[in-house]
Parts: C-alpha cells; structure tokens; sequence
C-alpha cells in the first residue's frame, strides 16, 4: 500500500504562519458552508427553473398544479425529461449512472474524501432536470452530493491531508442537509452519523461551523420557518404509547418494501433489451401515467405531505398516494432517473401515519391523538428507517416542524422502525446502493484502510516456481532451499497450474521406488486460491484466511492464470500497520 507524503501542502504552509490547526481549519469550514449554503439555493432554483419549463409552475405544490391540465400534459414531461437525463448520464457521470449520497459515502470512507467537482456539477444538474420534470424522488440528495463536492474540491485544490479532506466532506454535508431543511443542529448531526461515522470533537467542532453557516445562507434567501407549517399537536394519553410503537413497526415495514421495490426495479430496468439512456424515459412514461389519476405521487412532494399532516386526505387517498408514491419512487429511481430517497420517505411516512391515525382513532376514538400527529410520527419513521439515520432524522422533523409536543413519541417510532428495517433489510439504502457496486462498508475505518490498498503495492515478484516435469529427486532438493516451503507448478507459457509444500508429498516424499514415476505436476495442488493485482488487501486478507494459507499466488487473470507475483500475508499485515499509523498521525496533526 503506498501513502504518499505530501510536502507541497498549503494547508501546512498556513499553519506555519498562524500556528492554530483547528482556526484554520474553522475558517475552511465557514468557507465550505457559505459555498454549499449558496449550492443549495442554486440547486432549488435550478429544481423551479425547469419544473416551471415542464409544468408551467414553480409551486412546490405541484399535485394541485396537475388539476388543471389535460392527461398529456401530465404524461409528456416524465417522458422527455427522462429522456433527457438518460442521454446526459451516458455521456457526463462516470459508471453512466446518476450521483448521490452513496458517493460520498464512498469517498469519505475509501478515497479520503476526494470527490470531482465537475462530476457534482453534472449531477446536480441530472437530478434538477428529473425533479423538475416530475419524476418521484428527492432533493436533498442531490444537494448532500453538491456540497460533498465542493468541499472536496477546496480539499483538493490546498492539497489537504485524507483526514482534514474527509472533516470538510463532511462540512459540506452538514451544510446542505441543514440548507434544505433549515435544520442546523439536524445538518451536523446527519453529517457525522451518515457520512464521517464518529463524532469526535475535532472533527464535530467545523462540521457545527459548516452547518449553521449553510443554514444562515439559506434563511437569508428563503427566510426562517419550518418546512411545513402545522397546527399544534398533542398527546392525549400515555396509553397512545403502544400505538406509536406499532407504528413504528409498520413504517419499518414500508421502508423495507421501498428499499426493496427501487432494488427490484432496477432490476427489471436492466434486462430491457434497449439502451440504457432510454430506461428514464420509460420509467418517466409510467410515473406519468400514474400521476394522470393519482397526482400527489409526482416529483418531491412536499404538497401531499403538508396536505397529509393537516389532515386533509380520505383514507382512501392516504391508501393510494402510500402504495403509488412506493411503486413512483421505485421506478423513478430504478429506472435511473437522478435524486435523493429522503422526500420520497417523507411523503410515504406522512401517508402511512395518516392511515395509521384514521384507523387508530376509529378503533380508540377516546385516546387517540389527531390525524396529523400520527402523520409527523409516520413521517419520521419512514424516513429514519429507509436513511439508517435515526438520530438525525428525528432532529430534521423536529426542526423542520417546530413541534415539541410530539419529539417523545417520533423518537419512539423511529428506534422501532429503524430496528425492524434492519432485522429485515439487514442495511440501509445507501449501503444497499454500494453493494450493488461491489462495495461493503460494514467494517468500518479498518475496512476502509484495507480497501485503500491494492495486492499489487504488497506482492513480490520474485516467486519460487517449479515446471511441472521436474520428477521428484528435484522436487524434493527445491523444498529444501525453498524459503517459504511452498513452490509455485507453472507451465512454460506462464500460466499458474498448483501449488506444492512438503505436507502435499504425502506419503510419496521418502519413497525412493517412486522417484522415477512421479513428478512435480503429480503432486501439485491444482486449482489453488489466487489473487489479481487489482484486488484491494482486504479481499487478500478473506482469501488468505479462507483458504487457511499465508501465501498466495498473484495471477493476471483468472482466464489465463498467468503468473505475475506472490504475496504474503505479513506483507498485507504490515501495509495495513503502516496506513493505521500514518492516518492516526494525520488526526494527531488536526
């Protein structure tokens, strides 16, 4: 594994002036919230700008828009806009697929932060021209993304370390979150739970700074108020309690369904024997002709939510928005289409709790709360559960409500729902997108060292081979000088045919009488366990350890098994060590 050592650092040419670490890096910070601060004002006005192109209005009330145009008009703009970012994904976002949260997640936990602002400003662009064009999904995500990566590219630019480069990834989270929901405390909260995964002081401190920069741009423009204006709720009785945490149940349920249906859709979209730039355009068809009798599943849907939590729907509506916003949002995003899960949950859980309430307090008219209380909770139970975020989604929902009376009963329902995801679902939606890639955060920053190295910075080249002809006299003399006590069979061409220690020889090792008639090709192991100097060291490690060997044969590729190296578990042992220490040096040094 090899770690560069930075000497050409402006970060380090700074400190040497000023002598304060977590000044300047306060400083970085405040710098990253005003950018993503004003990122996320661009982006919603990029969102109205072509919403207004498609649909004739910038209302975030859309659904009520709808009401008014004929079938077609409702049908068309799904359509073309989908087109339209399938062309612009195939020829602008790297891996021809739409950008998110899960990319930063990546970048902070195994590219040390690094992100390309050329790719961020691309993808916001995509997931503005879906939103707008009606496609069932969320702006938050796509802003989390922006803000990622102008922050990366501030990293990239003063040639920071991995570990300042991974704190201002963060910054430029917390400032986008807490921008689009005006929700400082909920922004760096989200931040260090979803993205950094700690919440170490040094790191916590400008992650703040970022958050409550972001949120005083954004209030500046769009001015302080809750997201959605609601009457006051109340508990009426504690016996309300085991309601909540059914509900908590159910949502996790849902969220599960979502996670599910969105992984099952893109699916279905792949074996469509077409392009892959049409499948947004196809997927945009059948949002928009769902969207012809059911209108509140259509783009962010910040309308059918407000209209669900003051109780405005039946709960024959409450029913159809639930189950149409699950299948628009699985298609939506399934099919390609770019932006984030976070409004979309919010929509279902407002639906879900509404339903949830009518029936609750058709069942105990005596003890149960109002319609839109259940739909907060809902709310907050859908979306925890899909984001794996329970902390910092019930702070959003406070903070986006201003409700106190209800913080008691929305934490309730998010741990519940947010445990039945996970014994279902077993990860959340951002893990689930990076397993789909190949990708497996589950073991945390250790995992993440291994994963930053590859076998071919460990192995050697020098490897002790043997030709498969070489009869057993040979055979057993090479063991003897061998240094590792196992010998590599390969073939004149190169090409890797098993693998040879003492313990193989068996009984054959002291039989003279069989000298003569076996030779190394006999007695090789064939088909051993092999490595591609691509691997990162963490696969190196499982392969080591399942196959119960300490040295592994390094191979081309698996076609033609050509040899290339070897390498040794202590070597992929001590460039792990090395990593460990370099990057707890680069923390000591913030």
């Amino acid at each position: 594994m090899k770690f560069k050592s930075i000497t050409d650092n402006a970060f380090l040419a700074v400190r040497s002036v000023i002598g304060n670490d977590q000044l300047i890096l306060a400083v970085l910070a405040f710098v990253v919230g005003v950018l993503s601060g004003g990122a996320v004002i661009g982006f919603r006005e990029g969102i109205s700008f072509f919403q207004d192109a498609f649909f004739g209005t910038s209302s975030e009330r859309l659904f009520l828009h709808l009401a008014g145009l004929q079938w077609w008009q409702i049908v068309w703009p799904p359509v073309v806009g989908g087109l339209v970012v399938g062309i612009l994904v195939r020829i602008g976002l790297p891996e021809n697929r739409p950008q998110g949260v899960a990319d930063v997640i990546e970048a902070n936990a195994l590219n040390g932060g690094r992100m390309s602002l050329g790719d961020g400003l691309r993808a916001a662009v995509v997931s503005a021209i879906s939103i707008g064009s009606g496609a069932s999904v969320g702006r938050e995500g796509p802003a989390v993304h922006l803000g990622a990566a102008l922050a990366a590219s501030i990293a990239k630019r003063l040639k920071l370390t991995r570990s300042i480069s991974r704190t201002l990834l963060g910054c430029g989270v917390a400032a986008a979150v807490a921008g689009s929901f005006n929700a400082p405390i909920a922004g760096a909260l989200f931040a260090n739970e979803v993205v950094i995964g700690h919440y170490a002081l040094k790191a916590f401190a400008p992650v703040v700074i970022a958050s409550v920069t972001g949120t005083a741009i954004s209030r500046a423009y769009f001015g302080d108020f809750p997201a959605f204006a609601l009457p006051p709720h109340a508990i009426t009785s504690y016996l309300e309690f085991p309601a909540f945490i059914i509900l908590g149940v159910v949502a996790g349920l849902v969220a599960s369904a979502l996670v599910r249906g969105i992984i099952r859709a893109q699916d279905l979209s792949e074996k469509i024997p077409l392009p892959s730039w049409l499948r947004p355009g196809i997927g945009g068809l059948a949002v928009g002709l769902m969207a012809v009798w059911l209108p509140q599943i259509i783009g962010v849907g910040y309308g059918a939510t407000e209209q669900a939590l003051i109780g405005n729907f039946t709960l024959t509506v409450l029913l159809l928005v639930l189950v149409g916003k699950v299948v628009a949002t699985a298609i939506s995003l399934g099919f390609g289409f770019g932006g984030g899960i976070f409004s979309p949950s919010l929509v279902i859980g407002a639906v879900l709790g509404g339903a949830y309430g009518i029936i609750a307090s058709g069942i105990f008219p005596d003890i149960g709360a109002d319609i839109g209380a259940y739909s907060l909770i809902g709310m907050g139970a859908v979306a925890a559960a899909t984001l794996g975020a329970p902390i910092s989604t019930a702070l959003i929902i406070f903070e986006m409500t201003g409700d106190y009376e209800l913080t008691l009963a929305v934490m309730i329902a998010v741990v519940v729902s947010t445990g039945v995801f996970r014994q279902l679902h077993g990860r959340t939606f951002f893990t689930a997108q990076l397993e789909r890639r190949g990708l497996d955060l589950k073991g945390g920053f250790e995992s993440s060292l291994l994963k930053a190295g590859r076998v071919a910075d460990v192995m050697k080249i020098e490897v002790e081979t043997i030709a498969p002809n070489v009869t057993l006299p040979g055979l057993r003399r090479q063991l003897q000088r061998s240094l590792t006590g196992e010998l590599f069979v390969v073939a004149d061409d190169g090409h890797l045919i098993g693998t040879i220690t003492l313990a193989d020889l068996s009984e054959t090792a002291f039989d003279p009488d069989l000298d003569n008639l076996i030779n190394a090709g006999d007695v090789a192991r064939l088909g051993p366990p092999v490595l591609r100097p691509t691997d990162d060291l963490e696969k190196a490690l499982k392969v080591m350890n399942d196959a119960g060997e300490s040295l592994i044969a390094v191979v081309s590729n698996n076609a033609t098994m050509y040899l290339e190296g070897v390498v040794d578990e202590r070597h992929v042992i001590a460039a792990y060590n090395r990593a460990l220490l370099e990057s707890r040096h680069e923390e000591h040094d913030v």
